[in-house]
């Protein structure tokens, strides 16, 4: 009986190293839980220290639902401004050269906007502007407009 006792007991002794290592790991952790969990709050009972993390985190989503909403009425204000460019450079006559005319095409998200179109001749620039409607203008467009206005609508 005396040798089973015997040989029984290093297992024992491995079997509760085991044991306190384990538990020592399972304290360390939850230690470095709450030191984590208290970091940036003043010293004070544990109670304090998760009342304080807990209003600095009803603040954080208050804060979050006011970015939200800001955030929400960015976009629907970005529906109206500019988005996309259509710009072609070309020479109308033969007399000039270097490409001085263009056509410049400016819309919103929906499409809406307007065209100008610069024609540039040895003695004077005529610039016309056309309005866009959702892709589309009631007025006559030349080849190089529309070219911008597909650019733009890309």
């Amino acid at each position: 009986m005396n040798e089973q006792i015997a040989n029984v007991i290093p297992v024992l002794f491995v079997a509760v190293i085991i044991w306190v290592t384990g538990l020592s790991v399972f304290v360390y952790l939850i230690y470095a839980r709450f030191n984590a969990l208290g970091k940036g709050v003043k010293a004070g009972s544990l109670t304090k220290i998760l009342d304080e993390v807990l209003g600095i985190q009803k603040k954080n989503v208050e804060q979050i639902d006011l970015l939200g909403k800001e955030l929400g009425k960015t976009q629907k204000d970005m529906v109206s401004h500019i988005q996309k460019v259509g710009f072609v450079r070309y020479n109308p006559f033969n007399e000039t050269g270097g490409d001085q005319s263009f056509s410049l095409c400016l819309l919103d998200k929906m499409g809406n906007g307007f065209m100008i179109s610069c024609l540039h001749t040895r003695d004077r620039s005529r610039v016309y502007a056309k309005p866009v409607e959702f892709g589309k203008t009631k007025y006559k467009l030349s080849d190089e407009e529309v070219k911008a206005l597909k650019e733009a609508l890309k």
